[in-house]
């Protein structure tokens, strides 16, 4: 397990709009432009392999302006395609503050960044004590039928609480600024508080359908 002393203060940025990256979650990867064919190169150099993953935040000042909170995940598995392509597996270690860009020298984004206050991303996997796992699964299972989706619903229902919350939020289909929302939790009951109104609105809303979840 990565220690703070371990994380730099300096590392690659892939601004990805609705790709989230939580601590202690895997998200793949498919990497293709130049620029951060390099950035991987020269990420896989380092001891850590550590790559940033942040939501664009645009603004009418600046089209390039980054959400000031991102997650660092650890290269943990690549290949390459024929054609020079990688697929990649990021492994969330740490949540991060973006103190600064750093201009030039590479043809990726750059960033100065603080891990403080993240020390819980570090520690052990989360377990949310106050989690209605059945009424979960019940609004769950509403809101995939009202979007025709699948899955292995015995997997879910195995599947411990961090998990669980963190691999929806991260797959589940929402809005950038949602998925930001669900980055900055501070812990897990209050991911799984902000995950549960976020499908609760879309199933309100979706489809002009009124009707009150409990």
């Amino acid at each position: 397990m990565m220690q703070s002393a371990d994380l730099p203060d300096t590392i690659a940025v892939f601004p990805l709009p609705g790709a989230l990256l939580l601590p202690r979650s895997r998200l793949p990867l498919h990497i293709f432009e130049p620029r951060y064919l390099q950035m991987l190169n020269d990420a896989l150099k380092t001891p850590q392999r550590l790559i940033g993953m942040v939501q664009p935040n645009p603004s009418p000042a600046s089209s390039d302006k980054l959400h000031m909170i991102g997650c660092a995940g650890r290269v943990t598995q690549f290949s390459e395609t024929e054609d020079g392509r990688y697929m990649i597996t990021l492994s969330g270690v740490s949540r991060f503050r973006v103190k600064s860009e750093i201009e030039g020298f590479t043809p990726y984004r750059r960033c100065q960044v603080c891990w403080n206050g993240f020390d819980r991303d570090l520690g052990r996997g989360e377990a949310d004590d106050r989690f209605d796992r059945t009424g979960f699964l019940d609004l769950l299972h509403r809101f995939f039928s009202a979007r025709d989706l699948s899955t292995d619903w015995e997997t879910l229902k195995d599947a411990d609480d961090e998990l669980l919350v963190n691999s929806l939020s991260m797959l589940l289909d929402f809005d950038p600024e949602e998925k930001q929302a669900l980055l900055e939790a501070p812990c897990l009951a209050t991911r799984r508080e902000t995950l549960v109104t976020l499908i609760e609105f879309a199933l309100r809303g979706g489809d002009g359908n009124e009707e009150t979840l409990q």
